[in-house]
């Protein structure tokens, strides 16, 4: 059986290039017994995961990599068995959310077998909690798409560091220049507008061509609509349909703020589903689709509008959308960088986040809107350095 899932290994650790890695990958060598990594696909878990086990100093028969969709009619429990009866001691285990109920045998995993279990799934995939206890056994990391900052450092082999969001408000000014005096070109301007473009999905620089790259987005973007999410939720065929057309339609307005009886018109929905079409708006944000933000009045309520809804980064606007509105564009791209943090759509403003108000814009965007605001800020694209409360959006891609 293991002898199976070796050669499939093998073949696939031929291939892996260790020279780049994602912001997380330190993250996989820390000592908890059951690790999850969740995340979208195509933001770099699998090369993530293969990477460290090719460096991962153990002998050949303590270490393996298997994805669920390679088991065929064994059991999850039976090969983790046999992995440690051959002396085995890290076992990772990909795309575990297309095993059915998983979380029955890696609590078996957990509590029967002296093993060290590494694995990864959708951000679409909630732990069901009801079927197996796995909160107290379980550590959940959920990865992100590739920052500004990453996309710099593996575009030019860099070693550029994330600043924190503190650091941007109290010292944007000196924290740009060091910096542009550290990526050493005429203007760091083109490059961001290339990762607005190009840069989310890691997937890139394995053909850093521009046409390929956009159209294998769209494939990866129609495996999640297809089998991700229907690997992990009782929807059906047509409902997939209704997501394509919601994303069409999103792509329409700049940014999106949805009038639920037009919306669900425009998917061919009742007009009456509105639970219904509250609970498609919230998978496809967890599956990293859509970007919904709440009111930051209404933030707490449940099956509330969204205030406003955006795909979830930049290059999927480039992907679906057959223009490019750039005040939604920068919007997205504000929004996208803070994932993880509570970002919430004020009353003035386009954004606050741990109680500071961001309004977004170009190199000519005023403080007018928000200058009697306490603790606000104005963003601006198409600038290099700020000043003050001015603050360049290019920046926020270095909080990660």
């Amino acid at each position: 059986m293991l002898n199976r899932f070796r050669t499939f290994q093998n073949a696939l650790l031929k291939k892996i290039d260790t020279s780049k890695k994602r912001y997380f990958y330190n993250e996989l060598g820390n000592d908890e017994k059951l690790l999850a990594i969740l995340g979208a696909r195509g933001v770099g878990k699998t090369t993530a995961l293969l990477q460290y086990l090719t460096e991962l100093n153990l002998n050949p028969n303590e270490k393996l990599y298997i994805s669920a969709d390679w088991i065929d009619g064994e059991r999850l429990f039976d090969i983790a068995e046999a992995f440690y009866n051959e002396e085995g001691k890290l076992l990772i285990i990909d795309e575990i959310h297309k095993y059915p109920n998983f979380e029955k045998e890696l609590k078996m995993i957990y509590d029967i077998l002296d093993i060290r279990v590494i694995v990864s799934g959708s951000s679409a995939l909630s732990i069901n909690h009801s079927k197996a206890d796995l909160s107290r056994r379980m550590l959940l990391k959920e990865v992100k798409g590739m920052s500004f900052r990453e996309f710099l450092n593996f575009k030019y082999g860099l070693d550029l560091k994330s600043v924190s969001f503190e650091e941007i408000i109290d010292n944007h000014v000196n924290i740009a220049y060091e910096i542009l005096n550290q990526i050493k070109k005429p203007s760091i301007l083109p490059d961001f507008k290339d990762y607005l473009e190009i840069g989310y999905y890691p997937f890139f620089f394995q053909n850093e061509d521009k046409e390929s790259y956009l159209l294998k987005l769209k494939e990866t973007i129609n495996v999640v609509l297809e089998v991700d999410i229907p690997a992990v939720s009782n929807i059906k065929f047509n409902t997939i349909r209704k997501f394509k057309k919601l994303i069409e339609y999103i792509c329409t307005s700049y940014p999106f703020k949805p009038n639920m009886q037009e919306l669900l018109s425009k998917i061919d929905m009742p007009k009456t589903a509105y639970a219904e079409a509250y609970n498609y708006l919230e998978l496809l944000q967890k599956a990293k689709v859509l970007r919904l933000i709440k009111s930051a009045d209404k933030k707490d309520a449940i099956l509330t509008k969204p205030e406003k809804i955006y795909l979830n980064n930049t290059n999927l606007h480039f992907c679906y959308c057959d223009t490019q509105e750039i005040g939604s564009i920068r919007e997205v791209f504000f929004a996208s960088m803070f994932d993880g943090f509570k970002i919430y759509a004020p009353k003035k403003g386009d954004f606050v986040v741990n109680g500071y108000i961001f309004e977004i814009g170009g190199k000519n965007k005023t403080k007018k809107q928000i200058k009697e605001i306490e603790n606000s800020f104005v963003v601006r694209d198409d600038m290099e350095i700020g000043s003050n409360r001015i603050i360049p959006l290019w920046l926020f891609g270095f909080l990660y």
